[in-house]
């Protein structure tokens, strides 16, 4: 897998990125940018091509999701034809639409399903950690983290 690495400046607010300005003596980390939570089992063989595919849709839709709400009002009019799911949309669409197809695949990948999915998909938790969190058996959490991308990859459609 590719390395998309970015330097982080460490402030009390949080991370952001490096300021133009390199005179000033911050604390800083190296981040991968193209690094994803199951990428580690992907790059293992745990979860097939498929699977982390899914589970990186899912991943991005829930991103996407949780963008901030504007201050003010958009007074864009609303799109009434498209094909495309978010072409011709204005951020807060786009936003809802991300929101409805995250929601629609965690309900498509059933009950029970939902708390795995999010720790390990969305919240970058390890498998282990996600189990102990959950009180799970051992090594039960990377079988029932395939059955959910399995749905969840029926819920995208991806072949």
């Amino acid at each position: 897998m590719k390395q998309e690495l970015s330097e982080r400046e460490l402030t009390s607010e949080g991370p952001r990125r490096a300021s133009r300005s390199r005179n000033r003596r911050g604390r800083s980390a190296t981040v991968n940018l193209a690094e994803s939570p199951i990428s580690w089992l992907h790059a293992r063989g745990h979860i097939d091509d498929r699977l982390f595919a899914a589970g990186e849709q899912l991943r991005a839709d829930y991103e996407r999701s949780q963008l901030s709400a504007n201050v003010t009002m958009r007074w864009i009019p609303l799109r009434i034809s498209g094909q495309n799911a978010d072409r011709g949309l204005n951020p807060s669409e786009r936003q809802v639409a991300a929101r409805q197809r995250f929601d629609g695949a965690v309900a498509h990948a059933g009950r029970g399903m939902a708390d795995i999915l999010w720790r390990v998909v969305c919240a970058g938790e390890s498998l282990s950690a996600a189990e102990k969190g959950l009180s799970w058996p051992s090594r039960s959490g990377k079988l029932v983290l395939k059955l959910a991308l399995d749905r969840v990859a029926d819920f995208y459609r991806i072949g």
